[in-house]
Protein backbone atom coordinates (compact mmCIF):
# COMPACT_ATOMS: atom_id res chain seq x y z
CA UNK A 1 0.00 0.00 0.00
CA UNK A 2 1.38 3.38 -1.01
CA UNK A 3 0.66 6.51 1.01
CA UNK A 4 1.45 10.17 0.48
CA UNK A 5 2.88 11.36 3.79
CA UNK A 6 3.88 15.03 3.85
CA UNK A 7 4.49 14.94 0.11
CA UNK A 8 6.66 11.79 0.17
CA UNK A 9 5.86 8.28 -1.06
CA UNK A 10 5.71 5.84 1.84
CA UNK A 11 5.13 2.09 1.62
CA UNK A 12 3.27 0.06 4.21
CA UNK A 13 2.40 -3.63 4.03
CA UNK A 14 -1.14 -4.54 5.10
CA UNK A 15 -0.80 -8.19 6.07
CA UNK A 16 -2.27 -9.61 2.88
CA UNK A 17 -5.65 -7.85 3.11
CA UNK A 18 -6.94 -4.54 1.82
CA UNK A 19 -6.56 -1.76 4.37
CA UNK A 20 -9.84 -0.70 6.03
CA UNK A 21 -9.59 2.34 8.27
CA UNK A 22 -12.92 1.57 9.94
CA UNK A 23 -11.29 -1.37 11.77
CA UNK A 24 -8.95 -1.10 14.77
CA UNK A 25 -5.49 -0.38 13.38
CA UNK A 26 -2.10 -1.73 14.42
CA UNK A 27 1.01 0.06 13.13
CA UNK A 28 4.25 -1.95 13.08
CA UNK A 29 7.50 0.06 13.20
CA UNK A 30 10.74 -1.70 12.27
CA UNK A 31 14.16 -1.12 13.77
CA UNK A 32 17.34 0.32 12.30
CA UNK A 33 18.14 -0.95 8.78
CA UNK A 34 14.94 -3.00 8.69
CA UNK A 35 11.72 -2.84 6.71
CA UNK A 36 8.16 -4.18 6.76
CA UNK A 37 9.24 -7.77 6.05
CA UNK A 38 10.49 -8.36 9.61
CA UNK A 39 6.83 -8.51 10.73
CA UNK A 40 5.63 -11.10 8.21
CA UNK A 41 3.91 -13.53 10.59
CA UNK A 42 2.64 -11.04 13.13
CA UNK A 43 1.06 -8.65 10.62
CA UNK A 44 -0.68 -11.44 8.76
CA UNK A 45 -2.42 -12.73 11.90
CA UNK A 46 -3.78 -9.32 12.88
CA UNK A 47 -4.89 -8.52 9.33
CA UNK A 48 -6.92 -11.74 9.20
CA UNK A 49 -8.43 -11.42 12.69
CA UNK A 50 -10.37 -8.19 12.70
CA UNK A 51 -7.62 -5.57 12.50
CA UNK A 52 -6.17 -3.35 9.83
CA UNK A 53 -2.39 -3.34 9.61
CA UNK A 54 0.23 -0.85 8.52
CA UNK A 55 3.73 -2.34 8.59
CA UNK A 56 5.49 0.80 7.49
CA UNK A 57 8.82 1.22 5.73
CA UNK A 58 10.15 4.25 7.57
CA UNK A 59 11.35 7.17 5.40
CA UNK A 60 14.70 6.40 3.80
CA UNK A 61 14.23 2.66 4.44
CA UNK A 62 12.79 -0.18 2.38
CA UNK A 63 10.62 1.15 -0.43
CA UNK A 64 9.84 4.49 1.18
CA UNK A 65 11.18 7.77 -0.10
CA UNK A 66 13.65 9.71 2.06
CA UNK A 67 15.00 11.66 3.70
CA UNK A 68 15.05 9.90 7.03
CA UNK A 69 14.17 12.10 10.04
CA UNK A 70 17.24 12.90 12.11
CA UNK A 71 15.87 12.30 15.62
CA UNK A 72 13.46 10.06 17.49
CA UNK A 73 11.37 13.15 18.26
CA UNK A 74 11.14 14.01 14.55
CA UNK A 75 10.03 10.45 13.81
CA UNK A 76 7.40 10.73 16.54
CA UNK A 77 5.99 13.89 14.98
CA UNK A 78 5.95 12.12 11.60
CA UNK A 79 3.80 9.25 12.88
CA UNK A 80 0.52 11.26 13.13
CA UNK A 81 1.07 12.32 9.52
CA UNK A 82 1.24 8.63 8.58
CA UNK A 83 -2.04 8.00 10.42
CA UNK A 84 -3.65 11.00 8.72
CA UNK A 85 -2.57 9.73 5.31
CA UNK A 86 -4.27 6.40 6.05
CA UNK A 87 -7.39 8.04 7.50
CA UNK A 88 -6.76 6.61 10.97
CA UNK A 89 -7.62 8.57 14.11
CA UNK A 90 -5.95 6.26 16.64
CA UNK A 91 -3.81 3.13 16.48
CA UNK A 92 -1.88 0.64 18.56
CA UNK A 93 1.85 0.97 17.91
CA UNK A 94 4.23 -1.99 17.85
CA UNK A 95 7.88 -0.97 17.59
CA UNK A 96 11.13 -2.91 17.53
CA UNK A 97 14.44 -1.47 18.80
CA UNK A 98 14.70 1.98 17.19
CA UNK A 99 11.02 1.56 16.33
CA UNK A 100 10.31 1.01 20.04
CA UNK A 101 11.80 4.41 20.82
CA UNK A 102 9.64 5.94 18.10
CA UNK A 103 6.50 4.26 19.45
CA UNK A 104 7.30 5.40 23.00
CA UNK A 105 7.94 9.01 22.02
CA UNK A 106 4.86 9.10 19.79
CA UNK A 107 2.64 7.93 22.66
CA UNK A 108 4.13 10.60 24.92
CA UNK A 109 3.86 13.46 22.42
CA UNK A 110 0.57 12.49 20.74
CA UNK A 111 -1.47 10.56 23.34
CA UNK A 112 -4.78 11.06 21.56
CA UNK A 113 -3.45 9.18 18.50
CA UNK A 114 -2.15 6.08 20.35
CA UNK A 115 -4.34 3.45 22.05
CA UNK A 116 -1.49 1.28 23.37
CA UNK A 117 2.18 0.55 22.71
CA UNK A 118 4.19 -2.65 22.50
CA UNK A 119 7.95 -2.20 22.68
CA UNK A 120 10.13 -5.06 21.42
CA UNK A 121 13.86 -5.08 22.03
CA UNK A 122 13.56 -1.94 24.15
CA UNK A 123 16.10 -0.30 26.42
CA UNK A 124 16.77 3.22 27.57
CA UNK A 125 19.26 4.68 27.12
CA UNK A 126 19.82 2.83 23.84
CA UNK A 127 23.53 3.48 23.52
CA UNK A 128 25.49 2.26 20.50
CA UNK A 129 29.00 0.83 20.70
CA UNK A 130 31.35 3.58 19.40
CA UNK A 131 33.27 1.10 17.24
CA UNK A 132 30.03 -0.09 15.65
CA UNK A 133 29.04 3.51 14.96
CA UNK A 134 32.42 4.22 13.39
CA UNK A 135 32.07 1.19 11.11
CA UNK A 136 28.57 2.30 10.12
CA UNK A 137 29.82 5.81 9.37
CA UNK A 138 32.59 4.37 7.18
CA UNK A 139 30.13 2.27 5.16
CA UNK A 140 32.12 -0.90 5.81
CA UNK A 141 30.38 -4.23 5.20
CA UNK A 142 31.77 -5.46 8.52
CA UNK A 143 29.05 -3.49 10.34
CA UNK A 144 26.40 -5.70 8.74
CA UNK A 145 28.03 -8.90 10.01
CA UNK A 146 28.72 -7.56 13.50
CA UNK A 147 25.26 -6.09 13.90
CA UNK A 148 23.57 -9.38 13.03
CA UNK A 149 25.95 -11.44 15.15
CA UNK A 150 24.91 -9.33 18.15
CA UNK A 151 21.21 -9.21 17.28
CA UNK A 152 20.51 -12.94 16.96
CA UNK A 153 21.20 -15.28 19.88
CA UNK A 154 24.03 -17.70 19.05
CA UNK A 155 21.95 -20.85 19.27
CA UNK A 156 19.41 -19.34 16.87
CA UNK A 157 21.99 -18.49 14.21
CA UNK A 158 22.70 -22.04 13.08
CA UNK A 159 19.32 -23.53 12.25
CA UNK A 160 16.02 -24.55 13.71
CA UNK A 161 13.97 -21.90 11.95
CA UNK A 162 10.20 -22.47 12.14
CA UNK A 163 9.96 -22.15 8.34
CA UNK A 164 11.66 -25.16 6.66
CA UNK A 165 14.54 -24.09 4.45
CA UNK A 166 14.82 -20.61 5.96
CA UNK A 167 18.13 -19.27 7.22
CA UNK A 168 17.44 -16.57 9.80
CA UNK A 169 20.96 -15.17 10.06
CA UNK A 170 21.50 -15.11 6.30
CA UNK A 171 18.17 -13.43 5.65
CA UNK A 172 18.80 -10.81 8.31
CA UNK A 173 22.27 -10.07 6.90
CA UNK A 174 20.78 -9.66 3.43
CA UNK A 175 18.10 -7.27 4.74
CA UNK A 176 20.62 -5.17 6.66
CA UNK A 177 23.03 -5.09 3.72
CA UNK A 178 20.26 -3.82 1.43
CA UNK A 179 19.59 -0.84 3.69
CA UNK A 180 21.36 2.38 2.67
CA UNK A 181 24.53 2.72 4.77
CA UNK A 182 23.73 6.35 5.48
CA UNK A 183 20.34 5.35 6.94
CA UNK A 184 21.96 2.64 9.07
CA UNK A 185 24.54 5.07 10.42
CA UNK A 186 21.92 7.74 11.09
CA UNK A 187 19.70 5.20 12.84
CA UNK A 188 22.51 4.37 15.24
CA UNK A 189 23.15 8.05 15.91
CA UNK A 190 19.55 8.89 16.70
CA UNK A 191 19.20 5.88 19.05
CA UNK A 192 22.38 6.92 20.82
CA UNK A 193 21.28 10.57 21.05
CA UNK A 194 17.74 9.98 22.32
CA UNK A 195 17.54 11.51 25.80
CA UNK A 196 13.83 11.81 26.54
CA UNK A 197 13.05 8.20 27.46
CA UNK A 198 12.52 8.70 31.19
CA UNK A 199 10.19 11.64 30.65
CA UNK A 200 8.35 9.82 27.87
CA UNK A 201 7.72 6.74 30.03
CA UNK A 202 6.32 8.97 32.78
CA UNK A 203 4.06 10.76 30.28
CA UNK A 204 2.56 7.64 28.68
CA UNK A 205 -0.93 6.94 30.02
CA UNK A 206 -2.04 4.18 27.64
CA UNK A 207 -1.32 0.47 28.31
CA UNK A 208 2.30 -0.41 27.55
CA UNK A 209 4.00 -3.74 26.94
CA UNK A 210 7.67 -4.66 26.68
CA UNK A 211 8.59 -7.89 24.90
CA UNK A 212 12.15 -8.84 25.82
CA UNK A 213 14.51 -11.58 24.69
CA UNK A 214 16.14 -13.52 27.51
CA UNK A 215 19.47 -13.56 25.62
CA UNK A 216 19.29 -10.09 24.05
CA UNK A 217 22.73 -8.47 24.30
CA UNK A 218 21.81 -5.30 22.38
CA UNK A 219 18.93 -4.28 24.68
CA UNK A 220 19.48 -6.47 27.75
CA UNK A 221 16.61 -7.96 29.72
CA UNK A 222 17.79 -6.35 32.97
CA UNK A 223 17.14 -2.90 31.48
CA UNK A 224 13.73 -3.84 30.11
CA UNK A 225 12.51 -5.22 33.44
CA UNK A 226 13.10 -1.95 35.23
CA UNK A 227 11.31 0.18 32.66
CA UNK A 228 8.24 -2.06 32.48
CA UNK A 229 7.50 -1.19 36.11
CA UNK A 230 7.71 2.54 35.41
CA UNK A 231 4.71 2.70 33.08
CA UNK A 232 1.37 3.53 34.71
CA UNK A 233 -0.10 0.47 32.94
CA UNK A 234 2.94 -1.61 32.12
CA UNK A 235 3.74 -5.29 31.64
CA UNK A 236 6.66 -7.33 30.39
CA UNK A 237 6.74 -10.60 28.44
CA UNK A 238 10.08 -12.44 28.35
CA UNK A 239 10.88 -14.87 25.53
CA UNK A 240 13.24 -17.66 26.72
CA UNK A 241 16.36 -18.36 24.66
CA UNK A 242 15.69 -15.37 22.42
CA UNK A 243 17.96 -12.55 21.27
CA UNK A 244 17.14 -9.13 19.87
CA UNK A 245 15.35 -10.26 16.69
CA UNK A 246 12.42 -11.96 18.42
CA UNK A 247 10.07 -11.58 15.43
CA UNK A 248 12.25 -14.09 13.54
CA UNK A 249 13.85 -16.03 16.39
CA UNK A 250 10.59 -16.68 18.23
CA UNK A 251 7.84 -15.70 15.78
CA UNK A 252 5.02 -17.70 17.36
CA UNK A 253 5.84 -16.62 20.91
CA UNK A 254 6.14 -12.99 19.79
CA UNK A 255 2.73 -13.21 18.15
CA UNK A 256 1.23 -14.83 21.24
CA UNK A 257 2.51 -11.98 23.42
CA UNK A 258 1.15 -9.36 21.01
CA UNK A 259 -2.21 -11.13 20.74
CA UNK A 260 -2.52 -11.28 24.49
CA UNK A 261 -1.79 -7.57 24.85
CA UNK A 262 -3.56 -6.08 21.83
CA UNK A 263 -6.34 -8.52 21.04
CA UNK A 264 -6.76 -10.02 24.52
Amino acid sequence: MWLDVAGKRVFAATGGRDFDNTKPTVVFIHGNAGDHTVWALQTRWFAWHGYSVLAVDLPGNGRSEGPMPDSVEAFADWMPKLLDAAGVKQAALVGHSMGALIALETAARHPDRVSRISLLGFAYPMKVNPDLQALADSGAYTVVELMNDWMIAKRNQIGGNRVPGSYLLGGSIRLTDNAPRESLALGFRLCNAYANGKQAVAAVTCPAQIIAGERDIMTPLRAARGWAAEFSQGRIDVLPGCGHMMMGERPDETLDALRSFIAG
